[in-house]
């Protein structure tokens, strides 16, 4: 049986966003993605930092994973960059089906 996880991402600039969601869907390694704005904070280099982002949910096989990672290394511009998987352990038949049928 296919494995499948969700795959999760953020970046501040609506355009990188939109080019990680582009170059994945018309490249067939995600089913689906979804984004949505939100407020984060977190430590980067001695600092709290509070910034909007837009985070993004993307669904897939887990063995496109590194592909997945490589395509989103390659657009975003932060020096490091949140790329999570977390395993899909039940769902839907219909819909896991139908990202097996949409990604490569």
């Amino acid at each position: 049986m296919t494995q499948y996880c969700m795959i999760t991402t953020a970046c501040n600039k609506l355009e990188i966003a939109n080019e990680i969601i582009d170059t994945l869907i018309s490249k067939r390694l995600v089913s689906c993605c979804q984004m949505r704005k939100i407020e984060s904070t977190y430590w980067w280099k001695g600092e709290i930092i509070k910034e909007p982002e837009f985070f993004i949910q993307m669904k897939t096989k887990k063995d496109l994973f590194k592909e997945i990672e490589k395509e989103i290394l390659s657009i975003h511009d932060y020096e490091t960059c949140e790329i999570i998987a977390y395993d899909i352990e039940e769902g839907n038949d219909k819909y896991l089906k139908w990202i097996k049928d949409e990604t490569k």
